[in-house]
């Protein structure tokens, strides 16, 4: 059973209003165990403690990004593959990606071996190489394995978490930035 989600969003009552509005960051993401998502969750916190609005949305529920300024999407990155919902996220988006700053995060490695980071890094670049998108900014983030949340054979790998939740929450806070999005916090 995943946790449940912390609370980052507006009321859906308030989402049109909002969406109308500059300054709207969608945060999507990809994840099948919920660690990726706990790294958008706090990606997206960081984002609103600058003052700009975000949406946290499970990137396979996300209809259309009209009405974001910017977008960032995060895909935990499985066996050397991007999450699928990234991928179907980035084909069903792209033309309306193409005309707005995207940042983009995989959650990747469990450990701290130089040649993991390095790989996931390839790996993520690999896959964007897909499309015909220029993201304003691509990060790799530590990743988590909880092996009790996974089939055999997986279920016999070491647990692992590495994420580093201060670099995170630092980039997070970037975003705005990263994305052309000033604060109302500095007008």
């Amino acid at each position: 059973m995943q946790p449940a989600l912390r609370e980052v969003t507006l009321a859906a009552d308030e989402e049109e209003e909002v969406a109308a509005m500059d300054g709207v960051v969608l945060v999507a993401y990809a994840s099948r165990h919920g660690s990726t998502r706990e790294v958008a969750e706090r990606i997206c916190e960081a984002i609103q403690s600058t003052g700009v609005r975000a949406h946290l949305r499970p990137a396979a529920g996300v209809d259309d990004v009209d009405g974001y300024d910017g977008v960032v999407l995060g895909g935990a990155l499985y066996v050397g593959r991007l999450h699928r919902h990234a991928h179907r996220f980035l084909r069903r988006h792209a033309d309306a990606l193409a005309g707005r700053p995207l940042a983009v995060f995989a959650s990747g490695p469990t450990d701290d071996e130089p040649v993991h980071w390095r790989e996931s890094r390839e790996q993520l670049d690999a896959a964007l190489a897909r499309y015909d998108l220029d993201p304003v900014a691509v990060k790799v983030v530590g990743g988590r394995v909880d092996p009790s949340q996974l089939h055999f054979p997986l279920s016999r790998i070491p647990a692992g978490d590495s994420r580093d939740w201060d670099a995170i929450e630092a980039w997070g806070r970037s975003i705005p930035e990263l994305l052309g999005i000033q604060s109302p916090l500095l007008v």
